[in-house]
């Protein structure tokens, strides 16, 4: 079973404008991730990959320190529909959603991604999470929150806070009480890590889906999937990498790499 990962690169980022190119440890972070997922190609976790793009710098960058690059075209809504682009010349039966944000992405995470894809021939998508690690996160907006069933699979996603930031003396609404009682029942909201794997006759057929209004709402492509009756796997991971979504997360990640850490 073929598996190639595609790692889309836009240069029009809404909240970290050139962040493909933004340099990270005196590297730009495009290479950080296409190192790391080359990594899982050595490893043997994955097939090959390319980075797909709509921006000649960003392509003249990735080729010139040796890996493949391919332009497409600048009006898909999400890098996924920037995926099924480029997955409409390809003959693997899986193909990964490694996001450019990645930098510290590790071979076993891809591993894990791939796993249900793997093992059922009845899954078509699957993402990862960990547990929000970070008190901060629960509230942040630019971090992706999963919740799933049972049987590990995606019940939703959401941007928005998990409990509202709400006067503690409304003793039914505060947020330690609730927090504390779902540990107490098990209820547990996870981080979506954003990375995504598909069968490809499903990533074509998903490209020509229409935007649902939660996906829209939310800015979260894997929505649509959930909205259109298509199940996700959603296989949790020990270690989260962490990923750049704003300019505040460079410190953060620059000072992991520099240490080593994962």
């Amino acid at each position: 079973m073929r598996v190639t990962a595609i790692i889309p690169a836009r240069y029009g980022s809404t909240r970290f404008p050139g962040k493909p190119l933004f340099e990270l440890a005196g590297r730009p972070m495009i290479l950080h991730v296409a190192d790391r997922v080359h990594a899982a190609v050595t490893a043997g976790v994955l097939d090959a990959f390319l980075v797909a793009t709509d921006d000649e710098r960003i392509l003249r960058v990735v080729e010139a320190a040796g890996y493949s690059a391919r332009m497409t075209s600048s009006d898909h809504p999400t890098g996924t529909d920037r995926l099924a682009e480029v997955a409409k010349d390809l003959s693997d039966e899986i193909v990964c959603n490694v996001q450019g944000d990645e930098p510290m992405i590790e071979s076993e995470t891809l591993a894990a991604l791939i796993e249900p894809l793997r093992s059922n021939p009845r899954v078509m998508m699957g993402t990862l999470k960990t547990e929000l690690d970070r008190p901060e996160d629960r509230l942040d907006p630019n971090r992706g929150k999963v919740v799933v069933d049972v049987n590990d699979f995606a019940l939703t996603f959401t941007r928005l806070p998990i409990i509202e930031d709400v006067p503690a003396e409304q003793a039914y609404f505060n947020r330690d009480r609730v927090e504390a009682e779902h540990r107490a029942r098990g209820l547990t909201v996870y981080s979506d890590i954003g990375v995504y794997a598909y069968r490809r006759e499903f990533l074509l057929r998903y490209a020509g889906l229409e935007q649902t209004p939660f996906e829209k709402e939310e800015r979260l492509e894997q929505l649509r999937a959930l909205e259109h009756g298509v199940a996700i796997a959603v296989p949790t991971v020990l270690h989260r990498a962490l990923e750049v979504d704003t300019p505040e997360d460079v410190a953060r990640v620059e000072a992991a790499l520099a240490s080593g850490r994962r």
